[in-house]
């Protein structure tokens, strides 16, 4: 069975509202999208890394919990697992501070298995980081040595806005690597200046990537590939916190890759049909994880959704 191979952050999320702590739970772009994936049955392994404290206690045992393997998560002896404060506001929209002390010497796995038509999920600050991409790109060469389908979400947040040309090298190797590229107009503004999806597409994704996807908060979705330009409504949904929102959606997008059988051969060739039912997963996984605040779907919505 192919399976979905996540490179990401593992950081322990505290949530606010109100000024106060709601909860805490295990987060991290790649792992939300990886924990929701599990428990809808598809096989997965999760390449990050934690301290050996408490808190990486934590979010190991969370791991295991949701039948993730943890032996491609580096214990680092030194250091501190990382923390973040998310603060909802008004919208249930988060603004986070970062509480992160790892040793110099970091992603030190051995990395799983690829097979052919397997998916490598990657995004965020950790697909750009100089201390972590040498190892980022030899997993990208992997996966395209061995025909997998390379997702990448860039998830640029306002906080590296000013690193942007800096990290545009970095920047274009993961989207040089990408079979799909999912964004949120907000990453286009902060990486590019840029929120019309056309412009972003034309100037910034189809020369790497001929398949991309724009998000757009509870706006519309944008699908764009060699012969496909559309959007999808994005039905209202009662929201507890956005935090989960776009990394459900890539899983909701995995998902659908897989039930309908969508392979490395035939993604570029993807019927219009095809996407509408892959897209439609998108906004249901993302929909389900604003119910409430663990950051993935539920177990009795994955129960629903079981490969």
């Amino acid at each position: 069975m192919r399976k979905v191979i996540g490179i990401g952050e593992a950081i322990l999320d505290i949530i606010f509202r109100d000024g106060q702590p709601t909860t805490a739970v295990p987060g991290g772009s790649v792992l939300n999208a990886i924990v929701s994936l599990s428990r809808v049955g598809v096989p997965v392994r999760f390449i990050s890394e934690t301290g050996d404290d408490r808190v990486g206690h934590i979010i190991l045992r969370f791991l295991e919990e949701n039948k993730i393997p943890t032996d491609t998560v580096n214990v680092f002896p030194d250091g501190q697992s990382p923390v973040s404060l998310a603060f909802l506001d008004e919208r249930s929209e988060a603004e986070y501070l970062f509480y992160k002390n790892y040793p110099r010497k970091r992603l030190d796995v051995d990395f799983p298995r690829i097979d052919e038509d397997d998916i490598v999920l990657l995004g965020s600050y950790y697909a750009l980081n100089p201390a972590l991409h040498d190892k980022v790109l030899q997993l990208l060469d992997l996966a395209r040595e061995r025909r997998a389908i390379v997702y990448y979400d860039p998830n640029f947040r306002a906080a590296h806005q000013p690193e942007a040309m800096k990290l545009a090298p970095a920047i274009i190797e993961n989207l040089e690597h990408a079979n799909v590229v999912r964004g949120s107009k907000d990453d286009f503004l902060y990486m590019y200046g840029m929120t019309e999806v056309d412009k972003i597409y034309r100037d910034k994704v189809k020369f790497y990537c001929p398949n991309f996807l724009c998000t757009a908060g509870g706006g519309q979705v944008a699908l764009r590939t060699s012969g496909l330009s559309k959007e999808y409504a994005v039905r209202p949904v009662e929201v507890a916190s956005t935090i989960g929102a776009g990394d459900n959606f890539n899983a909701g997008i995995l998902y659908g890759l897989l039930k309908y059988d969508v392979r490395y051969d035939g993604l570029n060739s993807l019927a219009e049909a095809v996407w509408d039912k892959i897209v439609s997963l998108g906004m249901e996984f993302s929909a389900e994880a604003c119910k409430g605040f663990a950051n993935s779907v539920s177990p009795e919505f994955a129960e629903k959704y079981r490969l």
